[in-house]
């Protein structure tokens, strides 16, 4: 997957099938959903692959068990069942976790037991495994930090884990495995018109500040968060689809849940679930859930969500978090689909697909789950357009992702002490994966930054050094490079989130 080779395709084609706007969880499925059925796709990106919310999920492939609560029950049906595609299509990526609910009240082994046992049923031939009930003693035995003073027991329960940027940078890949066109850094700033339809876009290489026009039958704007936009580059006066929600995560040191269990808090104060989840030697722990005016590709973690979740942390661990324990903090958007006023907390991660008069097709809302599933319902949606010849899709077949697991060097062959990051993973960065930035090597192509944002800016300058070598820069590239990270970098610590 080399960037010069797709930014020679933009230059030279003027005939592509579909035209995806937008590098994160919903563009990757639509393009891969697209190349799949033969289609002359060409996707672009306007920073890097997952650079947004793809990035900075919970790393959970699930159902979503709160929307049980909803009523809701397609929708976790749907995901479920795109969660056991995902785990048979990237093993190498996606794999089963156990979380245990722990129960201090009796009445609630009952309530959530038989909750869970509607989930599995929900997941049908590819549930994970059942859920069960679980006495005290195997509760503690499972998550050995757990506070034991009136728990009276537990429900286990499975989901699915992943990488959720590694995920992103195999189904580019993928598309690209499959003669399809991607791209990062390239930044659609303007539509193509044929009369009243939209026949493709202006982009601009954000490196170069060349300008291309990428003509297609189809433009599909997968853009999340900033779906409202490129909707806007349609029509100026596109009412709002979007409700923009942040979520926070906090991420510790395992020895605060040294174990390969999940917790999950089925209910906390603001009725969302809470997760912590080992992930890669540590424990990330979150989410929150607040309404934000508008999204940014950077969001700043809130103090008041911080404090909520080393407070709810401190009611279920016997050794409470404190500021200082925090190692990477992190925030992403949700692209909620709401007309209507109300807490974020209650809108749905369900996906819709709209079509306007010109025929941009707009894919809003979704989650990583089911990103599958969102790329067949818009390239369905595309193709009853006329403009595309009726082609099969994925549906229930095998489409496996290519790509290989996250190699995790021993640390004695590591930048850095802290972190498992070599030479080589910032070498195959760069040649094979677009890396274009030291952000994208320690964020994205490694997770460093959201493992330990003091470790990853500590081994910025080697990495600057090693791209520089591998990208012909010179020092002043390399010194830029590092100034860049670290204003970007202070936005994980701690210490930096606004009060």
């Amino acid at each position: 997957m080399k960037r010069d080779d797709s930014i020679q395709q933009i230059k030279e084609r003027r005939d592509w099938d579909l035209l995806v706007i937008g590098g994160g969880a919903s563009g990757l499925g639509v393009a891969l959903e697209a190349v799949s059925r033969g289609y002359r796709t060409l996707l672009v990106e306007q920073h890097d692959f997952s650079k947004g919310t793809s990035s900075r999920s919970t790393k959970l492939i699930h159902g979503g068990v709160r929307y049980l609560r909803q009523g809701n029950f397609t929708l976790v049906r749907d995901a479920l069942r795109e969660r056991g595609y995902l785990l048979r299509n990237a093993p190498h990526l996606v794999h089963d976790l156990a979380l245990v609910v722990p129960v201090y009240r009796w009445r609630d082994l009952g309530f959530y037991g038989s909750g869970l046992k509607l989930y599995d049923l929900l997941a049908g031939r590819l549930r994970l495994g059942w859920s069960q009930l679980l006495g005290r003693d195997e509760v503690i035995r499972r998550l050995p930090t757990i506070k034991v003073r009136g728990l009276k027991g537990g429900i286990l329960y499975h989901d699915g884990q992943f990488d959720d940027a590694r995920l992103a940078i195999d189904l580019a890949k993928s598309i690209a495995a499959r003669s399809g066109v991607v791209t990062n850094y390239v930044q659609a700033v303007s539509l193509l018109k044929n009369g009243a339809k939209t026949a493709g876009a202006v982009v601009r290489d954000m490196l170069s500040g060349e300008k291309y026009e990428a003509s297609a039958r189809i433009t599909i704007n997968a853009t999340g968060a900033f779906a409202d936009h490129v909707r806007r580059l349609d029509d100026e006066n596109a009412p709002p689809l979007v409700a923009a929600s942040q979520g926070t995560h906090i991420v510790l040191d395992a020895s605060f849940l040294p174990t390969r269990t999940a917790l999950m808090v089925p209910k906390t104060e603001d009725g969302r679930v809470l997760f912590a989840i080992p992930w890669y030697n540590r424990v990330i722990v979150g989410t929150t859930d607040v309404a934000i005016k508008e999204a940014s590709l950077e969001p700043v973690p809130l103090a008041e969500e911080v404090d909520f979740l080393l407070r709810h942390s401190a009611l279920y661990l016997t050794r409470a978090p404190t500021t200082k324990d925090i190692l990477s903090v992190f925030s992403g958007i949700r692209p909620l689909v709401s007309a209507k006023k109300g807490p974020t907390s209650a809108l749905s991660r369900d996906h819709q697909v709209l079509i306007s008069e010109s025929g941009l097709v707009s894919l809003v809302g979704g989650k990583w789950t089911t990103y599958r599933k969102m790329g067949e319902d818009a390239v369905e949606a595309a193709m009853k357009t006329g403009r595309l010849e009726p082609r099969s899709g994925t549906d229930t077949r095998a489409l496996r992702i290519n790509g290989s697991a996250l190699g995790q060097p021993a640390l004695t062959d590591s930048l850095h002490p802290a972190l498992p990051v070599s030479r080589e993973q910032v070498i195959t960065g760069v040649q094979e994966e677009m890396a274009c930035t030291i952000e994208d090597v320690l964020a994205r192509r490694t997770r460093a930054l959201f493992l330990d944002a003091r470790a990853a800016l500590e081994m910025a300058p080697a990495v600057a050094k090693i791209m520089a070598e591998e990208l012909g820069r010179d020092e002043a590239w390399q010194r830029e490079q590092v100034e860049s990270f670290r204003s970007l970098a202070k936005n994980y610590l701690p210490s930096s989130v606004a009060r």
